[in-house]
C-alpha cells in the first residue's frame, strides 16, 4: 500500500493538472477573431461580451449532417408525403377560422391569399408548433465556422442573428430554430426577419416568435416585396417529354419562355385562358409513376424565393388548394 503523504502529493498533481483542462475557456479560431472584429469596427459590438458569448455556441455535428441529407433531395413522390397530409389540411383550415380577421387584413394590405400564407406555415412549423429544438446560435456558428462551403452565407446570417437580437432585444442564448438557423413561427433566417418582418400586431415590436398577427403579416410581406402578383395563377399543367424538353427543364423555376415559345417547342399547356404572352417555366416532379410537367408562373417563382425547391413550392401550392377546398366545403357546410 502506498504512503498516504504519497497518496496525497498524487491527488494534488492530478488536480493541478485537470483543473485548467476543465476551466480553460474554448479557444477562438482566427475566422472567429475576424469575424469579432468586423463586428466591433462595423456594428460597435463590444469585443469582450461578443467573445465569450460565441465561446458559449456548441458545435454539433447533427447541424451539419442535416446540411448534408436535406429534404429537398427526395422524390417529388416522397417529399409530398411529407407535406401533404389530412393533419396539416386541417390545422390549417382550424388556423383559418381561428385567425380569419388578421389573414383578411393581410390579403386585403399585400394582395396574398390568405391560403398561401396558411400554407407556408403549416409546411414550416406545423403552425407554429414546431419551430426548432436548435438554439440559433449554435446552428448558425456550427455552419459560420464548420461548413466551409456556405461559410460566407451563414457568418452574414451570424451577424444578421446578433444585430436582430440587440434590435428586438432577444436573448441569443435562448432563441430556438432550425438546424439552418430559421426562426420564428414562419422560419425566416435572420437576414430576412430583419427585412420583412411587420409588427402587424401594432404593439410595438416585430415578434415571429408568438405573435401570430405578426407571423401573418410578415409572411404576407415577404411575398409581397418578392412580387407576388395579385390574383394571377400560381402553376398549370403541361405535357412535355423529359428527354425532348431537359434543356427547358435545367432553365429553372424563373419564368423566361412565353407560352406561345413552348407551345411552338412541344410543350403542352392545359390551361386555355391563360395569355401566349405568360412567360413560364418547365418544371418536371418525379411521381411514383413517374415524371409529370408544370409550368410554373411568376407567383410559383415567388414561393420559391421563400425556400429555392420547386419540390418545396409546388407542396405550398398543393396544401393550400387543399386547405381552401376544406375552407369552402366547410363554409358551404355551415
Amino acid at each position: 500500500m502506498l504512503p498516504r503523504s504519497l497518496i496525497l502529493l498524487l491527488t494534488l498533481l492530478a488536480t493541478a493538472f485537470a483543473a485548467p483542462v476543465q476551466c480553460a475557456p474554448k479557444s477562438v479560431s482566427k475566422a472567429m477573431r475576424q469575424f469579432v472584429d468586423e463586428m466591433v469596427r462595423v456594428h460597435k459590438f463590444k469585443r469582450t461580451a461578443l467573445t465569450k458569448l460565441l465561446q458559449q455556441a456548441q458545435v454539433q455535428d447533427s447541424i451539419i449532417e442535416a446540411m448534408n441529407r436535406p429534404a429537398e433531395g427526395k422524390p417529388w413522390y416522397e417529399y409530398r408525403e411529407i407535406f401533404i397530409t389530412p393533419a396539416r389540411v386541417n390545422g390549417g383550415r382550424e388556423f383559418w377560422q381561428q385567425h380569419a380577421d388578421e389573414l383578411q387584413r393581410a390579403e386585403q394590405e399585400y394582395g396574398v391569399p390568405a391560403q398561401i400564407i396558411i400554407a407556408i406555415i403549416g409546411v414550416e412549423t406545423r403552425y407554429g408548433d414546431n419551430q426548432g429544438n436548435y438554439r440559433v446560435l449554435d446552428a448558425l456558428t456550427t455552419l459560420a465556422f464548420h461548413y466551409p462551403k456556405r461559410a460566407q452565407f451563414f457568418r452574414r446570417e451570424l451577424q444578421e442573428f446578433l444585430l436582430l437580437a440587440r434590435q428586438e432585444k432577444l436573448d441569443p442564448l435562448t432563441v430556438k430554430g432550425s438546424y439552418a438557423g430559421a426562426m420564428g413561427v414562419p422560419q425566416f433566417m435572420p437576414s430576412s426577419y430583419r427585412r420583412y418582418a411587420v409588427d402587424f400586431d401594432k404593439d410595438g415590436k416585430r415578434d415571429l416568435l408568438t405573435s401570430t398577427s405578426d407571423v401573418i403579416g410578415s409572411v404576407a410581406n415577404y411575398f409581397n416585396k418578392h412580387n407576388w402578383s395579385k390574383g394571377a395563377p400560381i402553376i398549370t399543367r403541361a405535357q412535355a417529354e423529359a428527354d425532348k424538353h431537359k434543356k427547358l427543364i435545367d432553365k429553372g423555376p424563373k419564368p423566361s419562355t412565353t407560352l406561345s415559345a413552348l407551345s411552338k417547342q412541344g410543350v403542352l399547356v392545359n390551361d386555355p385562358n391563360l395569355p401566349p404572352t405568360t412567360l413560364g417555366a418547365l418544371i418536371q416532379l418525379e411521381d411514383s409513376n413517374g415524371p409529370e410537367h408544370w409550368v410554373g408562373l411568376q407567383n410559383f417563382y415567388v414561393i420559391t424565393r421563400y425556400n429555392h425547391s420547386p419540390l418545396y413550392a409546388m407542396a405550398v401550392y398543393q396544401l393550400s388548394q387543399q386547405i381552401l377546398a376544406q375552407r369552402e366545403e366547410s363554409v358551404v357546410t355551415n
